[in-house]
């Protein structure tokens, strides 16, 4: 685990190195050679999924990883129990990610809780809240997380899911939680959306499936050459 300081990654790309079961590319070393491949590009730090992805990339680059696992298809799958938050932790993630909605979680803590605990358990390591709505951000901020984000915005209920960034949530968190370190994440696919995104108020940005995700890429130009 390296000492992280979040004003370091302002202004920086973050990018997201994940695929999905049953894909070709859904293996820890290719996922950790992915990782390499981008920070050889510039990435200030990488997003991965999985604990031995996790470990295999602890082993190949110096940069920041933000941790996490992906646990089930509905409800609170993102980190969803403190048992996976330390988990993830002890993999060698530096920063937590995990679910911030409202929603019930599936070992009874409220988030609130699981911040908590997992501050008292493990001091050392980040966490980011990966949030849908105004509603989860401020639960997020008062259960003292360490960066906010806009992950989950357009995947619940409560938002629309937005065409790009959703970057009116985006500047309403900025413009709340001024002091709090925020990341725009989610459905950022190109350099125009990027930059509207730290227009807006972002911090960070955090890229995966416009750079670490060849099946969708592949079929953004099938479908725009038909």
């Amino acid at each position: 685990m390296k000492h992280v300081n979040l004003a370091d990654l302002k202004g920086k790309l973050v990018v997201s190195c994940q695929a999905y079961p049953g894909e070709p590319m859904r293996h820890p070393e290719t996922m950790a050679q992915v990782a390499q491949a981008v920070v050889e590009g510039g990435a200030a730090a990488v997003r991965l999924q999985g604990l031995e992805d996790i470990r295999q990339t602890c082993k190949v680059v110096d940069v920041p990883i933000i941790g996490l696992v992906k646990e089930g298809h509905e409800g609170v799958y993102i980190t969803p129990t403190l048992e996976l938050c330390i988990a993830v932790a002890d993999a060698g993630a530096d920063v937590v990610a995990l679910d911030a909605t409202t929603r019930p979680r599936p070992d009874g803590l409220t988030f609130g809780e699981t911040v908590d605990k997992l501050k008292k358990e493990r001091p050392d390591v980040l966490i980011m809240a990966d949030c849908d709505c105004m509603e989860s951000a401020q639960q997020a901020v008062e259960a003292g997380v360490d960066v906010i984000s806009t992950t989950l915005a357009g995947y619940t209920e409560v938002r629309e899911k937005t065409e790009g960034p959703d970057l009116e949530l985006l500047a309403q968190m900025h413009e709340t939680y001024p002091e709090v370190p925020l990341i725009c994440e989610g459905r950022i696919h190109s350099g125009a959306d990027a930059k509207a995104a730290l227009d807006a108020g972002a911090d960070t940005i955090v890229v995966g499936t416009a750079i670490t995700h060849p099946t969708s890429i592949t079929s953004w130009f099938v479908e725009a050459i038909k």
